[in-house]
């Protein structure tokens, strides 16, 4: 009951956060008077340039200015604008948000899965020899904190392919997470269990599969949420620097358009997708985890 009740507290004052956002995004869109000035030197002088029709009174209202930034009833049309029709494609430059997510969730998908492959059984690897760790963690550590922004230079001079170049930016940047919590979950498995492994006789492949993997399961799953959360973070970057498709496209594309309420959109549906992807990370990590 008690948790319950902490539930709906907490869906509630998520409502309220929401409702006073859009009240002082409203408030601040709201449409801005331009008055003729008070000072008649002025006021004869915006007569003479045309600014405001002759006979105007000092301090009169002469237009009403809308804001550039859109409002919440704008965005809300616009936001069914783009979902009401979401795969649609006139063209480079003309596609639906539906195809732009597509093509920004297939490269993340296809680099995450190659740093995967890499990363995990080298993390494994790692963790269970104490001689690699100190071979290759200061490695690690020097590549781990490297900007995908400096990654990608060197990947279009190599490969000399955008697409490919972003995935392999994915790639790089998603590996090192996975590898560091593989390689310190692994070697932090229980003296105990491994002690079990030996009693009973285990090959050291059945000590790898049967006692090592669930016990670093949690901690490799950990790294992998971390991973996909830094590769989405990379691929709107790297879409924005080598353009064609892709959400991170979309986004630079309506800038240099001057459409702040696409922008925005887009914002909105990155968090969205982003929010996902780390759900379904967050219950794979409730279903290998176990209590003790």
């Amino acid at each position: 009951m008690i948790k319950n009740n902490t539930k709906i507290k907490g869906y509630l004052f998520s409502l309220l956060i929401v409702f006073a956002t859009l009240g002082v995004w409203q408030f601040s869109t709201l449409p801005k008077q331009i008055h003729a000035p008070t000072n008649p030197l002025k006021l004869e002088y915006s007569v003479l340039m045309g600014d405001i029709p002759e006979g105007t009174p000092a301090g009169a209202v002469v237009a009403s200015q809308k804001s550039e930034f859109p409002t919440p009833t704008d965005f809300a049309k616009l936001s069914v604008g783009h979902l009401s029709d979401p795969f649609y494609d006139k063209g480079l430059n003309d596609k639906g948000i539906g195809i732009q997510l597509g093509y920004s969730i297939g490269r993340v998908l296809l680099g995450f899965f190659l740093a995967m492959i890499v990363a995990i059984p080298l993390g494994f690897l790692v963790g269970m020899s104490p001689v690699l760790n100190r071979a290759l963690m200061p490695f690690v550590q020097i590549l781990k904190p490297i900007s995908p922004l400096a990654w990608m230079p060197i990947a279009l001079y190599t490969i000399k392919d955008s697409n490919a170049s972003s995935i392999f930016v994915i790639f790089i940047c998603s590996m090192w997470p996975m590898l560091t919590n593989t390689a310190f979950g692994v070697a932090n498995v229980r003296r105990e269990w491994r002690n079990v492994a030996k009693t009973l006789e285990l090959s050291p492949m059945q000590t790898a599969t049967k006692i090592i993997l669930p016990a670093a399961a949690p901690t490799i799953v950990t790294g992998m949420r971390i991973s996909m959360g830094i590769a989405w973070l990379v691929i709107v970057a790297a879409e924005m620097l080598v353009g064609g498709t892709g959400i991170g496209y979309f986004v630079w594309n309506q800038w240099n358009n001057l459409s702040i309420g696409n922008v925005i959109f887009a914002v909105l549906m990155i968090g969205l997708v982003g929010m996902i992807l780390d759900m379904l990370f967050g219950l794979l990590q409730k279903k290998v985890s176990y209590v003790e």
